[in-house]
Formats: C-alpha cells, sequence, structure tokens
C-alpha cells in the first residue's frame, strides 16, 4: 500500500520474491541439517569424564565438538538422558523438509510439541534396563525420565512390573504417533511408507519361496536323471553277467578281507584295513549314484552327508545280490580252499533288504543304535529294482522297507552276522574320517538339577562363654573371711536374668521369600543386583546385595525410603559393608528380641577383657556382644531424641563402670541439668562431688577438672612418666617397697661461689583414679555459658586422655550450635540413636542413616576409624538401676572433694582461665599500653567513639568497645547520650 501510495514499484517482482524465499529455505535446512549432524556428533561422543558445567576435571576433551560439547552434553544428558538423540533427530528432519521444500506447513505447531516429544522419550528411555556401561545415578531417561516413570507408576493402581510394561506401551504408540506429527510426515508419506513396508515383506517372502522350489525342482530332475542312468547300466550290467558269470562276478562282487588274527592285533580299526579296502579293481565297478524318489519333497529334511554315502552302499549292494551269477557261485563253500582275496556274498532273493556281512568276520561288533528319525529311514531306504533286464526302470516311488526278521532267513545258507544300517553308517564314517574313535554310546543320565543357591546364613547361636566372675557367682562358694576393702562391687543377680527373655527365631522359608521379595522390588526400581547373603539378628535382618557391574551404592542408598515403603516395614537401612563388595539392607523383624544387660556383662570381652574403662554398648546386628573401651576411645559423644534410648544407655554405660572398678579406681562426676536422669545416684561412693544440676556450678565443675588435669600433667612430669598407667605403676612400686618419690631439684645459686643450689623434694606415692565427666544435656548447658562450656570441653577433649579424665557428653539436640566444629574435631566417637532428620544424622555422624533407626536403643556406633557399626543397646529398668545404687549405698557415704562445685581459690581460678583463655579479669601488659594509647588520643583530640578510637588503633571493633567500655568505668568518659555521643570528662591538658 505505501508504494502504490507513493507511486513506487516494488524493488523485487513477484518472481524474485518467490524465489528468494525459495532459496531462504533451503539455506535454513541446510544449516539445520548441519546442525542436527553436529548434536548427533555431540550426543554420541559424550563421556561423563569430560570437564564441563557440572565437573571440573584436569582429563582431556574427548568430545568430538570440543569443550563446548562436553558443556552442552552434560546438562542435556542429566535432564533427559537418551531422549537427547530427539533433539538431533528433530533438526535433521526439520532440514531435510526444509531443504526439499516439503512438510513446511504448521511450523509452530511442530515447534511447540517437539519438547513434548523429547520429553515423553525420556520417560520411555528411563523405563529401559540400564546396561553394565552405564555410570551415572540416574537412569536412561535422565532425571526427569526418573521422576515422571517414578510418578506414574506411583499413581498406577497395578504393581509396578505390569505397572511398567502397560506405560512402556502407552508411551511406545504416543512417540509414534506424535513423532510422525513433530517429524512433519503427511498422511500421504505415512500410506506411502506403510505400503512400501508391506511390498517389500511381501516380496521377501515370495523370493525365498522361489529359492526354496527352484531347490527342490532341480533335485527331483537330478533324481530322475540318476535313476534313468542306473536302470541303463544294470541292464548291461545283467547282459555282462549273463555272457562271463566268472568275470562278472570279479566286477561286480564286493570285496572283503579275510580275517587275519595278526592284522587284528596290530589294526584294530577301520582306518588301518584301509589298504586291503581299497585294492578291488575299483575301476571296473559302475558308478555308484544316488536314488532320489519323489517322496522326498514330502520327507522334510534332506538326508545328511552320512546317510547319503550309506544310500550309495546299499545300491551297490542291492546291484551285486540281483546278480544271478553270484547264486551259482554261492553253493561253494565260503572259506574252504581261500587264500586272501574278496569272499562272495549269499544273496537270497526276498522283498527286503537282506542283512549284510561284515567286512570281517573276526571283528568285534559295533552296538545297534536306534534309528534317527521315521523320515530318516524313509530317505534311506532303496526301491526294489525291476526284474526285466531290457526295460529301463521307471522312477518309483519311495517307500520305508521293513527288514523281514531273521527267523525268515534259510538255515541252510550259513551267512555271516550282518550289520545294521547304522553301523553301515558307522563304517562309512570311518573310512572318510582319518581321526575317528569310536566309543560305545554311554546310557543317558538325568543331568542333575542344582539346587537354589541358599543365602540365608542362620548364625547358630552359640551360648556366650560367661566370665570368671560370672561362673563364681553361678556356684558361691562359703567366705571364711570378710573383705580386707571393705568394698564388693555389685552382683549380677541384681539384674534380670537372660532366661526370662523370649528368643525369637526366624524361619529360613520366610528369610528366602523375603530376599526373592526384595530382588523383586530392586529390580522394580532398576537396580540390578542379587541377595547373596542373609543374616538374621536378634532385631534387624541384614541382606547384603551383590549389585551389578557399574551400578553406584548412592543409588541404592537414596532408595531407602522406597525399600521400607515396598517391604511394608517400618524403615529400612542402606549403606555398604566395609572390607566387601556388597552393600548391606537393614530391614526390622516382625518381632523384636530385648537384649539383656546382664547377658553382655557376664561375657568374657567384658569380664575377662583388658579394658580399662569397659562400656557395654550392646549387640551388634548378627547378636554378638559389643564391648567399648572409654580409656581408648578417650571422649564419647552421644546424640538422640526423645525416646531413643539415650537415657537407658547412658545408665547402661555407668553401670558398666560400676560394675567393673572400685571407687579407687575409678571416680564420676555427674552433670544432669534436667535433674531426673542421674539424680538416682546421687550418694554413690564413686562420686567427687554430689550429681550437679545448676548449669552455673557444672562451668565450675568442668572449670575445676580442667585443673584436676593441668595438675595431674605436673605430677606425670616430675615422676617422668607419660600417662596415668605408667603413674600409677610408679606408685604401686613404691608402696610395695615403702619407699617415698624423691626428686631433686635446684632451688638456686650460692652468693659467695655461684654453685648452684639442689634441694631433695619428697613426694608421698598416691595413686590417682580415672575420672569419668558424665553430661547428659549438653544443649542446656551451652545456651547459659557456651563460650565457657565449649572451651573447657574443647581443653580437655584435646589434653585429657593421658591424664586419665574422659568425657561422656549427651544431647538430644544435634544441632551445628551445640555440636559445634570445635567439639566435633576432638570427639572422634560418637553415638547417634534415632534423630529427626537426615541433617541431624550428618551433624553427629557425617553420613545420613541415623533416621532410620527403629528407637529403643537403635545405635549407630562410630568408632575413632570412622567406621559405623549398628549395635542395639541393652535394656536396663528402674527398679534394677535403684537396687544397684541401694547396694553401692550400704558401704558408706561417698568421699567429697572441696572446689568441684563450690570452686577454686580466686589464684588458681585466674590460672585455669587463664588456660582456657577466658581472663576477662584485668588487662595484659599489651592491653594496658593500648588503653594508655587509647586515653592519650581521646584527652587530646576530646573525641571518643568506638569507630574513632578503631581508625585511629588500628584495632577491631570489639576490642575498641572494650576500651571505649572500660574509660567509661573509670570516669574519663560519660555514658553515651540519646544521639551516640560522649562527653570527655578528663579536663583538657594545657
Amino acid at each position: 500500500m505505501a508504494y502504490q501510495a507513493r507511486g513506487r514499484d516494488p524493488l523485487f517482482d513477484s518472481n524474485m520474491q518467490a524465489a528468494i524465499e525459495k532459496r531462504g529455505k533451503e539455506l535454513i535446512g541446510v544449516l539445520l541439517v548441519i546442525l542436527g549432524c553436529a548434536a548427533a556428533a555431540m550426543i554420541a561422543s559424550y563421556t561423563p569424564d569430560d570437564p564441563s558445567w557440572l565437573s571440573a576435571t584436569d582429563a582431556p576433551v574427548q568430545n568430538w565438538l570440543g569443550r563446548l560439547g562436553a558443556s552442552i552434553a552434560a546438562p542435556l544428558f542429566m535432564i533427559v538422558g537418551w531422549g537427547s538423540w530427539g533433539l538431533a533427530l528433530v533438526l535433521v528432519t526439520w532440514g531435510v523438509r526444509f531443504a526439499l521444500h516439503r512438510g513446511d506447513e504448521r511450523v509452530s505447531a511442530r515447534v511447540i510439541f517437539a519438547p513434548i516429544w523429547i520429553a515423553l522419550a525420556a520417560v520411555y528411555a528411563a523405563g529401559q534396563n540400564i546396561g553394565p556401561d552405564w555410570t551415572h545415578s540416574f537412569g536412561l531417561g535422565g532425571l526427569f525420565g526418573d521422576m515422571m516413570m517414578g510418578t506414574l507408576l506411583n499413581i498406577l493402581p497395578v504393581g509396578a512390573t505390569f505397572g511398567l510394561k502397560l506405560v512402556q506401551l502407552l508411551l511406545g504408540v504416543g512417540l509414534l504417533a506424535l513423532g510422525a506429527f513433530v517429524l512433519g510426515f503427511t498422511m500421504p508419506e505415512l500410506r506411502s511408507i506403510g505400503r512400501f513396508l508391506i511390498v517389500g515383506i511381501v516380496m521377501t517372502y515370495a523370493t525365498i519361496l522361489t529359492l526354496l522350489g527352484r531347490g527342490a525342482g532341480a533335485s527331483v530332475r537330478a533324481a530322475q536323471a540318476t535313476q534313468t542312468r542306473l536302470a541303463e547300466r544294470r541292464a548291461r550290467s545283467k547282459a555282462e553277467a549273463a555272457e562271463a558269470a566268472e568275470w562278472a562276478y570279479a566286477q561286480t562282487s564286493v570285496p572283503a578281507p579275510e580275517f587275519d588274527p595278526e592284522d587284528s592285533t596290530e589294526k584294530s580299526s577301520f582306518l588301518a584295513r584301509m589298504p586291503a579296502l581299497i585294492k578291488r579293481p575299483l575301476d571296473q565297478m559302475p558308478e555308484p549314484e544316488l536314488i532320489e524318489t519323489e517322496s522326498h519333497a514330502d520327507v522334510g529334511d534332506g538326508p545328511s552327508d552320512d546317510r547319503i554315502k550309506a544310500k550309495i552302499a546299499d545300491v551297490i549292494k542291492a546291484r551285486v545280490r540281483k546278480n544271478p551269477a553270484m547264486q551259482v557261485k554261492s553253493a561253494a563253500p565260503l572259506t574252504k580252499g581261500r587264500g586272501r582275496g574278496p569272499d562272495p556274498l549269499i544273496i537270497t532273493p526276498r522283498t527286503g533288504l537282506p542283512p549284510e556281512p561284515p567286512l570281517t568276520s573276526g571283528m568285534p561288533r559295533l552296538p545297534v543304535e536306534p534309528p534317527l528319525t521315521s523320515a530318516a529311514a524313509g530317505v534311506a531306504a532303496t526301491p526294489e529294482p525291476s526284474a526285466s533286464p531290457d526295460t529301463p526302470t521307471p522312477p518309483q516311488t519311495g517307500r520305508i522297507i521293513t527288514p523281514r526278521p531273521r527267523a525268515d532267513i534259510p538255515a541252510a545258507a550259513p551267512e555271516p552276522q550282518p550289520l545294521p544300517q547304522e553301523d553301515a553308517d558307522l563304517d562309512e564314517a570311518e573310512m572318510l574320517d582319518d581321526h575317528y574313535h569310536f566309543e560305545p554310546p554311554m546310557q543317558t543320565q538325568p543331568l542333575p538339577i542344582p539346587d537354589a543357591k541358599k543365602v540365608v546364613q542362620q548364625p547358630v547361636r552359640k551360648p556366650m562363654q560367661p566370665s570368671r566372675r560370672a561362673k563364681q557367682e553361678a556356684q558361691p562358694s562359703l567366705k571364711f573371711e570378710d573383705n580386707p576393702d571393705g568394698y564388693e562391687l555389685p552382683p549380677l543377680n541384681l539384674l534380670m536374668s537372660p532366661d526370662k527373655i523370649q528368643r525369637h527365631v526366624l524361619a529360613d522359608e520366610a528369610l528366602e521369600e523375603n530376599a526373592r521379595m526384595l530382588e523383586s522390588v530392586l529390580d522394580d526400581y532398576g537396580v540390578k543386583g542379587e541377595i547373596v547373603s542373609v543374616r538374621p539378628g536378634p532385631v534387624v535382618t541384614m541382606y547384603e546385595l551383590e549389585p551389578a557391574a557399574g551400578l553406584k551404592a548412592s543409588r541404592v542408598i537414596g532408595l531407602a525410603d522406597d525399600i521400607a515403603r515396598s517391604m511394608s516395614a517400618l524403615s529400612a537401612r542402606v549403606s555398604t559393608v566395609p572390607g566387601r563388595s556388597v552393600i548391606g539392607i537393614e530391614l526390622p523383624n516382625e518381632n523384636r528380641e530385648m537384649v539383656s544387660f546382664r547377658e553382655i556383662l557376664s561375657t568374657r570381652d567384658y569380664g575377662d577383657g583388658n579394658h580399662k574403662l569397659p562400656l557395654a554398648l550392646g549387640k551388634d546386628i548378627g547378636g554378638d556382644p559389643v564391648v567399648a573401651n572409654l580409656a581408648k576411645m578417650p571422649h564419647l559423644l552421644i546424640a538422640g531424641t526423645t525416646g531413643s534410648g539415650k537415657s537407658v544407655a547412658i545408665n547402661t554405660m555407668i553401670l558398666s563402670l560400676l560394675y567393673k572398678l572400685t571407687p579407687d579406681e575409678c571416680r564420676l562426676i555427674m552433670i544432669d541439668p534436667k535433674m531426673l536422669e542421674l539424680s538416682v545416684y546421687d550418694g554413690i561412693p564413686h562420686l567427687l562431688s554430689p550429681v550437679v544440676t545448676d548449669p552455673k556450678k557444672a562451668v565450675v565443675a568442668l572449670k575445676w577438672t580442667v585443673g584436676e588435669m593441668e595438675e595431674r600433667y605436673r605430677k606425670m612430669s616430675k615422676m617422668g612418666v607419660r600417662n596415668i598407667d605408667g603413674y600409677n605403676g610408679r606408685v604401686a612400686e613404691a608402696l610395695s617397697k615403702g619407699e617415698m618419690f624423691e626428686r631433686t631439684v635446684q632451688t638456686g645459686f650460692d652468693d659467695e661461689t655461684g654453685e648452684p643450689i639442689f634441694e631433695t623434694e619428697e613426694i608421698e606415692p598416691k595413686k590417682m583414679p580415672y575420672i569419668v565427666v558424665i553430661v547428659d544435656e549438653m544443649a542446656d548447658l551451652m545456651m547459659v555459658a557456651g563460650k565457657e562450656i565449649e572451651a573447657c570441653i574443647q581443653r580437655l577433649a584435646q589434653m585429657a586422655r593421658a591424664s586419665g579424665i574422659h568425657l561422656i557428653m549427651a544431647t538430644q539436640r544435634p544441632s551445628v550450635d551445640v555440636i559445634t566444629g570445635t567439639i566435633k574435631a576432638n570427639f572422634p566417637t560418637r553415638i547417634s540413636f534415632q534423630v529427626t532428620s537426615k541433617i541431624d544424622s550428618r551433624t553427629i555422624l557425617g553420613e545420613m542413616g541415623a533416621e532410620q533407626l527403629l528407637g529403643m536403643g537403635d545405635m549407630l556406633y562410630m568408632a575413632g576409624g570412622a567406621k559405623i557399626t549398628r549395635c542395639h543397646g541393652p535394656f536396663c529398668s528402674d527398679e534394677e538401676v535403684e537396687e544397684i545404687v541401694n547396694h553401692l549405698k550400704a558401704y558408706g557415704p561417698p568421699s567429697y572433694i572441696g572446689g568441684v562445685v563450690e570452686g577454686p581459690d580466686d589464684e588458681k581460678a585466674d590460672n585455669i582461665d587463664a588456660v582456657l583463655g577466658l581472663n576477662t579479669g584485668g588487662n595484659t601488659d599489651g592491653e594496658d599500653a593500648l588503653y594508655d594509647t587509647a586515653v592519650a588520643i581521646v584527652v587530646r583530640d576530646r573525641k571518643c567513639s568506638t569507630s574513632y578510637i578503631q581508625r585511629k588503633l588500628a584495632i577491631g571493633y570489639n576490642k575498641a568497645a572494650r576500651l571505649v567500655e572500660q574509660m567509661e568505668d573509670q570516669g574519663i568518659v560519660s555514658a553515651a547520650n540519646h544521639v551516640g555521643k560522649r562527653e570527655i570528662l578528663v579536663p583538657e591538658q594545657g
């Protein structure tokens, strides 16, 4: 309109515009084809080891498109997996269609549906089995395909296996239909493709039938020609035989070498007798021909090579038997007056094929094998030749000829034992194979059916070996004198007997069924593997999975919740088994067995072991007792929610120490801010102080412990020992000798001579007991005095091991503000009971799994080497704890040490604070000099603010604020007003 309005002609006419548009589409098509080929090359050469946005490695780039191709292929494979091939196919197809100017209509609709088609391809690929070369944690359909396939399987109200097949079928149909639309195929093109496929199938089938028909026709014509030539030769042979019987006999008889014992000893095989067989005049023998009958087409499979050779031999023999001259000569004796040479054959006319003599009369008979098939027998049968010598024999119809029984043979004609047709086949086969060694057929034995691999390894519940103390208490002896020490360890009969606990034994059939069901569940989620072992325990059963090659353990571990849901279990824990190539899947038993505390205390591991501070933790998955040594840990951190069995475990740990050690060997400091759990132990002789329930006094008790540690190190330094065991050994040796410790120290120098002055210091030998500090709830202490508590715990955890001081700390809130990085670094041994989230499990253990525990004493025990073991804690009731405490209180009140709760004197407290870095009572020399400088600046400049002091002295904000507050306390500056300004109270210096 604009050109017409202005009276101007268009720049290009309509033909030129059409040509430009056509060439433009062709150019776009070529570019799309190039882009599609580049995408195909990028996808085909993708390897997960290439550096990309998702992984930074130093490995060389293997992608054909370089780093750009690797960076694009990595996220593409991660999202849609093998569905990314659909992108290359779409680009190439669209490019070809644009270049050929076909199917370029409805482009916008196809562009919209192309991503949907690629997404469907990803979901379809997610249902395929993963090969061993696939090393990704996701399936063939990428993360999107796995997510959508899992969602579809969860929505369908059918089983996972049938649902997967149904979804695959529907997706396949949808992919074909939507793919035809996206790729631009029209209905005429689809019909043409269908007709092409149908015509191709029909033509292929017709070609095969034609080739088969030509082969059958050629075989029939060859058989007819062979029968015609055979009839002519048979007639000619009979005419010659009538004129000269003797000559015909020599020409037509089948030679058979005479049996020679010497030859039989040296030449025992048919192959060794070949020279004797080939000495006959073969040039006079008529050429044998294979007789093919019309029934061959109806028989089915043609004869094999061995059968054809056997048929040739039958034709020759049948030709000889019909010769009249042979019947005249047969009246002569078989062996009388004859030397080496061919033996005559005795021919008896009959309808069936007569028996044949063996090549040698003295050779061992081969066993007769049953005929292969009736069809093979029909093929091998030879038609009866015509009696007329002059008339050519027409082609005969093949039929199965049944030989006459042995009783039908006339007795007057003694003949050798004939070989059946199968033996003739073996004869011919031996002649053709130089290395043939015949072995009699063995009687077919039925193959043994291997038994199914038994995966259940039911542990034999051996009775635990009792300790010496348990044996003594089981058979009490008479006591003639009292204990001179006045203290006896609590007896085991105060605890519940393990005989009252009901034992549950799982049947092997049920465990086998669960193992097969678990394999099926894993297969539904695309995890290939085999359950190789099942290890039942008192609480859980571990199924050991041997994963397929290339399967990552993280993929199986991430299916813990799905496995628990599919197996109808409360929870499932999946983890690797240290030192083995299997993955352990732990499922809870239907009936849980209670772990007896008395049973563990009665074992040799606890009673007769060399543990200084033994802790009875419980039983492992297999039911074996787990006893740890607190002296080797050297500190223990425990976490678990309310009701997980944490408090019961702390009680059993305390009782483990009380059942093993006397008050002279071990002393306890108990801190219980909750005032409920540990208060029952108040008054036992092992305590250094009453049970601490005030958080402020807990800080004082921990500071006293730090001071005690420093004092012990000074004593051990004077004695020249490295730990508490060496110190107590020296003390025991000195006490046995009745001596005092002597130590020579330098006290100064002589004023006159200047020589050093030495004095001898005597130290009273006294054993140092182990000290175990037990904190039941650490979160409450951290809220009251977090900095001081963390400093004390850090100092004790770093240095208290050699001095015999050990910590057991528990919390029900394992968050990062309670269990800080400093505390975790100094507590290598940790125990986690059931927690609420995976984050809490990572906080306490560094990995997931604690959220899958069952509660009620079910724990994960991580030793110092980061090896995690699942244990089931023993149960100890409150009544049993009270009885044991009453037994211990009967030996008198405890001997408390002053200062544990009250605190040390001021000088010692300042020293402890200095050691802990908590000295806030005064400034050091450096801080005093800094304070004087700050005061001089304020007085000179008549300005005072935290930021001003920070800039002038180049110090931190906290230190500057502390200096300002100190000047305020000393009256140098006033308090800040409503706008934050301070007045200088010191007059200006003149």
